[in-house]
């Protein structure tokens, strides 16, 4: 895997920025195709499910994850 790298998004109208390796970065920007949302609404629907003690990145990261594995059972 490679490092994590920094990426801008726009949350309930405010920039932030998350850091990222590439792979989690690609398989979250396919699933917001897949599901036929932009990247900065996917973002803000993980946003407002995790926890205070999650941060944005690992939320985001835990998102995709759970999504594959949920696709492999289907």
């Amino acid at each position: 895997m490679s490092r994590p790298e920094k990426h801008s998004l726009t949350l309930h109208g405010h920039r932030t920025s998350v850091s990222l390796e590439p792979e989690f970065w690609k398989a979250f920007q396919d699933i917001a195709k897949a599901r036929g949302l932009p990247l900065n609404a996917l973002a803000a629907e993980i946003d407002n499910a995790r926890g205070v003690d999650r941060g944005l990145a690992s939320a985001i990261r835990v998102f995709v994850l759970e999504y594959i594995q949920r696709q492999a059972e289907d």
